[in-house]
């Protein structure tokens, strides 16, 4: 659940606002607040979305947790889902070049099993 935007690092771009598929945000001037927390779906796209870092959302999803923007700096985790995922200009991997899902190898002709024809009557 979104948990903190913070103050000091948002330019107020306003992505997480335009993102976000619940709605959770509103402005109150530049900055976006957290105005509807419990719409939240836990979905993790306003943090991989903002360019710096600014929002925390924590991975519970039924419950709010309290939580401090120090400690998260500290811990590395303001903003980590961006590195996770490989969209932060740090990132060492991506998730894509990481992921071991055998879709392509499933699905590409070459690796199909061949099918028995259909009965006819």
């Amino acid at each position: 659940m979104i948990e903190l935007v913070s103050a000091n690092r948002c330019i107020g771009c306003q992505l997480c606002v335009k993102v976000c598929p619940t709605n959770v945000f509103d402005m109150a001037g530049m900055l976006p607040v957290i105005a509807r927390q419990d719409d939240c779906q836990t979905c993790f796209m306003c943090e991989a979305y903002c360019p710096v870092d600014a929002l925390y959302v924590a991975p519970q999803a039924e419950v709010s947790v309290a939580v401090d923007e120090e400690q998260l700096i500290a811990s590395g985790q303001l903003g980590s889902w961006r590195a996770e995922i490989g969209w932060h200009k740090n990132a060492a991997t991506t998730m894509a070049r990481e992921d071991t899902t055998p879709f392509f190898e499933t699905f590409t002709a070459a690796n199909r099993k061949p099918r028995q024809p259909f009965a006819t009557s």
